[in-house]
């Protein structure tokens, strides 16, 4: 089995975990820790780069970002909060599982036409760095709604 196979079927393994956390953490009140850790932990994904295999050209570090940041406008839409028994709770949103099933069917699209032209090294760069800056936007649009609704509900 190659590279790009094995990281497809990781991806779809990590899409699965996503959505039931995501099932899960609609059930109990969310706070600013369950918002902000997990692109932070994620970041420590950035040393793949201290490795010369895994760096990226200017043009597609720049492709990478912009097509992360064009994919968390999906992921921002279909998260939304809500008040409730004097907590905020991130609401469920059918749409959101929709969404994250489509994101994953054109990463993987994208990986198996771009495999071919570039070594699965380089790949893995730009599917990191597509997939944080995809994270990234979102969670700080959450972070946003998160503190006004925690504003309008404590008065702070």
């Amino acid at each position: 089995m190659n590279m790009v196979a094995i990281s497809s079927v990781g991806a779809v393994a990590m899409a699965a975990l996503v959505m039931v956390v995501r099932i899960k953490a609609s059930a109990k009140p969310t706070n600013v820790k369950k918002i902000v850790l997990p692109p932070i932990f994620m970041s420590t994904g950035a040393l793949m780069y201290i490795d010369p295999q895994f760096r990226l050209t200017f043009p597609e570090i720049i492709e990478a970002i912009v097509i992360g940041m064009f994919f968390s406008i999906f992921l921002i839409k279909t998260s939304k909060f809500e008040i409730r028994d004097q907590d905020i709770y991130l609401k469920r949103s059918k749409w959101f599982i929709v969404i994250l099933v489509g994101l994953l069917f054109i990463r993987v699209i994208l990986k198996s036409v771009m495999s071919s032209a570039m070594p699965y090294t380089q790949l893995a760069g730009m599917f990191f760095l597509l997939a944080y800056f995809m994270i990234l936007p979102w969670r700080i649009a959450m972070f946003i709604d998160y503190k006004k609704l925690y504003k309008q509900l404590h008065g702070a």
